[in-house]
């Protein structure tokens, strides 16, 4: 008998978002709108420069996946997500960030020593993200994390491509798709950032293997991972790997492909302030509404109105009353 609606596994990571100016990015040579792996000592003496230059913004639970099963949990999904925190005051953040409704985890009372990972998201004026990641103890994670009954007890399963910087995330992915296919469980997968496409394609391709039930990515991500010059290329790659697909276009909505038919998503106009957490909503709302019954373009509307919310607001995650009045705007 089915329990949740999603099994997801990511890297637990609290947020600490900074705004700051193109500028920056070019006198410390980081490369913008990408999520980049950092040594926890360099991460340190970064969150102290920017803090002395910008001041932070705000703090926050974060982790591609953690974020996208939140949204699922608090429009009204049961969700069971494994990850790996520490015993320190960022892990308990963390939890308490993670919230309790209709959330499951694999996570004891008693955490292990080490270091909770940590993400710095610097937001630019033109609303987008770049991310200087220490996966701490979350590096770490393995088969070790996975339930195998919350596994086969779910309608989706759903992975974050950034596990595959962890040689021992990617074979928990590669195990926890075996047992979901074994039980009849979808596989779902989202790229999660155009870095991993770029520079880790061998194992984003490991994780797709023969296909996939259903695919996230943004339009980027796709044309990257197919080497393709147009979106419409990109789609007819996609086919081949995804039975199903959905690519998010920014202001440009989404454009989603069911299996049969593609179906076009128009964007909400909005000021976007910070893009941090766009796709995860995207998938959260989409995921939920799938689980639902909701067929794909219904899905499209929430996940597109949900993620044009979050991108109006510093942070990665809405409140609980702000999903109430998402599905009451859809229903």
């Amino acid at each position: 008998m089915q329990k949740y609606d999603v099994y997801g596994i990511g890297n637990a990571l609290v947020d600490k978002e900074f705004e700051v100016e193109d500028q920056f990015f070019i006198d410390a040579g980081i490369e913008k709108g990408f999520m980049t792996l950092i040594d926890a000592d360099k991460q340190q003496e970064l969150v102290a420069m920017l803090t002395q230059r910008f001041g932070l913004k705000k703090r926050a639970g974060g982790g591609s996946a953690a974020n996208s099963m939140y949204a699922l949990s608090q429009f009204g999904g049961r969700v069971f997500f494994s990850c790996k925190v520490a015993n320190d005051e960022t892990g308990h953040f963390y939890v308490k960030e993670l919230g309790s409704q209709n959330i499951s985890t694999n996570l004891s009372s008693s955490l292990e020593q080490g270091v909770t990972g940590r993400c710095v998201v610097m937001v630019t004026p033109d609303a987008e993200r770049t991310m200087l990641t220490s996966l701490g103890i979350s590096q770490l994670v393995s088969v070790e994390e996975l339930d195998y009954d919350a596994i086969r007890l779910s309608e989706y399963a759903y992975v974050e491509g950034y596990l595959v910087t962890s040689p021992s995330a990617r074979a928990a992915v590669l195990e926890l798709k075996e047992h979901a296919r074994e039980q009849g469980v979808k596989f779902a997968l989202t790229f999660s950032d155009p870095a991993m496409v770029e520079y880790f394609p061998d194992g984003i391709n490991e994780f797709i293997g023969e296909g996939v039930d259903l695919l996230f990515c943004n339009e980027k991500e796709a044309m990257l991972w197919s080497g393709k010059d147009t979106l419409e290329e990109a789609c007819k790659a996609l086919e081949q790997k995804a039975a199903q697909f959905a690519v998010t276009r920014g202001a440009h909505g989404a454009l989603l492909f069911d299996g049969n038919n593609y179906i076009d998503v128009a964007p909400h106009a909005v000021k976007a302030v910070d893009t941090n957490g766009a796709g995860d909503m995207f998938s959260g709302a989409f995921l939920y509404a799938l689980t639902q019954g909701m067929d794909f373009a219904t899905a499209g509307r929430l996940a597109s109105l949900a993620s044009a919310k979050v991108v109006s607001q510093f942070g990665p995650r809405l409140s609980p009353q702000q999903h109430r009045e998402l599905l009451a705007q859809i229903k």
